[in-house]
C-alpha cells in the first residue's frame, strides 16, 4: 500500500499551525525517526516497539531478501535451525514454514514478547523454542543449520563460538556488515586479508552469497550488508592446536607495516620465543613422551597474550 503521512495535533504559532509529529504508516503501526537528544542514539519505531541501534537492532523488512537467504541457506524440512537475534520475527516466520524446528536466541525481552505474540495461535507455535539471553553466554543446543541476521557488534566472537560448537552443524548462513563479510571470504594476497580471514578459513569454507543494501532494513544501518555461507571443516583436516595457532597469527598480523622477518627479530618477541621454548623442553623432559596438553597451551598463544599485556601496561 502507498505510504501516507499522518499528522498529529497542531499548535498555533505566529506563522500558523505547526505540526508536532509526523510518521509513515506501515504494516503494524507507524514508523518514524525520533530526534536524538544529547547522549542518546537514534531509534525507530514499529507498532510501538523501539528498535535500539545500541543493540544492533536493524530489522530486515524486504521479504524477497528473506526468501533468498532461506533458499541459499539450504534449509530442509527435517532441519533444526538456530536463529540468532530474531527481532520481530520476519525471518523466523519463514524459517518455521520451511524447517522442522526453529531455536531462536534473543537478548531483548521486548523482542521475545513480540515474537511470542506473533506465533501465538499459529500452526508453527509448537515448533518454535525461544532462548532469552546473551548468545555469547548461553549453552548452544543441537542444531543442523544456523540462519541469522547477526547483531553486528558481536560478529567476530559469534563466528568462532559457532565454529567451536560440537557436534558440528552442516552450515551457517549469516548476514554481516559488508566489510566484515568480505574479510571472511577474501583470499591470501588481498589487501583485506587479515587474522580473521586466516582463522576462519582454517576452520571452515566461506562463500559470499549476496549483497544487501542498507535500505532493506528498519532502521537502516550506516553501511551495506552481505550474506555469507560458512561450512565447518572436519576436525581431522585441521592439524594444529587452534589456541597456539591463533597466538602465532596474532603476532604475524599485529603490525601491518612490518614484514614477518621484522616482527620476529624484535627484542620482545625473541625473549618470548626463548622463554616458551625452555618451558616446552622442560615439560617434554618431565613427561617423557610427547607434549602435554598444558604445553600446547603455551608457545605462540601465550606469546600473543604476553605481548598484548605489555602494551596495555605501557599505555597506562
Amino acid at each position: 500500500p502507498a505510504a501516507a503521512f499522518v499528522e498529529r495535533p497542531a499548535t498555533m504559532g505566529s506563522r500558523g499551525p505547526r505540526v508536532l509529529d509526523a510518521g509513515i504508516r506501515v504494516a503494524g503501526g507507524i514508523s518514524k525517526k525520533l530526534a536524538s537528544s544529547a547522549g542518546q542514539k537514534k531509534t525507530s519505531m514499529q507498532g510501538g516497539i523501539q528498535f535500539l541501534k545500541s543493540y544492533g537492532q536493524h530489522i530486515l523488512k524486504n521479504p524477497m531478501i528473506v526468501n533468498s537467504i532461506i533458499e541459499k541457506g539450504g534449509v530442509k524440512s527435517t532441519d533444526v535451525v538456530l536463529e540468532i537475534g530474531p527481532g520481530t520475527g520476519n525471518l523466523t516466520m519463514r524459517l518455521l514454514e520451511t524447517a522442522k524446528k526453529v531455536i531462536a536466541i534473543e537478548f531483548d525481552p521486548r523482542m521475545v514478547l513480540e515474537l511470542q505474540r506473533r506465533v501465538q495461535g499459529t500452526p508453527h507455535q509448537q515448533n518454535l523454542t525461544i532462548i532469552s539471553g546473551d548468545f555469547l553466554k548461553v549453552d548452544l543446543p543441537y542444531f543442523d543449520v544456523c540462519v541469522a541476521n547477526v547483531p553486528y557488534q558481536i560478529s567476530s566472537p559469534l563466528v568462532f563460538k559457532l565454529l567451536s560448537h560440537r557436534p558440528m552443524f552442516r552450515a551457517a548462513t549469516l548476514m554481516f556488515q559488508r566489510e566484515f563479510a568480505m574479510r571472511l571470504c577474501v583470499q591470501a594476497g588481498d589487501p583485506m586479508y587479515c587474522r580473521l580471514s586466516v582463522n576462519t578459513q582454517l576452520l571452515a569454507r566461506t562463500t559470499h552469497l549476496l549483497k544487501v543494501g542498507k535500505n532493506n532494513f528498519r532502521p537502516p544501518p550506516k553501511v551495506d550488508s552481505s550474506v555469507v555461507r560458512i561450512e565447518p571443516r572436519p576436525l581431522n583436516t585441521i592439524p594444529v592446536n587452534f589456541k597456539e595457532w591463533d597466538g602465532l597469527v596474532r603476532l604475524c598480523f599485529g603490525r601491518k607495516n612490518k614484514t614477518l622477518g621484522g616482527i620476529f627479530r624484535t627484542k620482545t618477541v625473541l625473549e618470548l620465543l626463548g622463554t616458551n621454548y625452555k618451558t616446552y623442553k622442560a615439560l617434554q623432559v618431565n613427561n617423557g613422551t610427547g607434549i602435554s596438553a598444558s604445553a600446547k597451551m603455551l608457545g605462540a598463544a601465550s606469546m600473543g597474550q604476553k605481548k598484548s599485556g605489555k602494551k596495555k601496561k605501557k599505555g597506562g
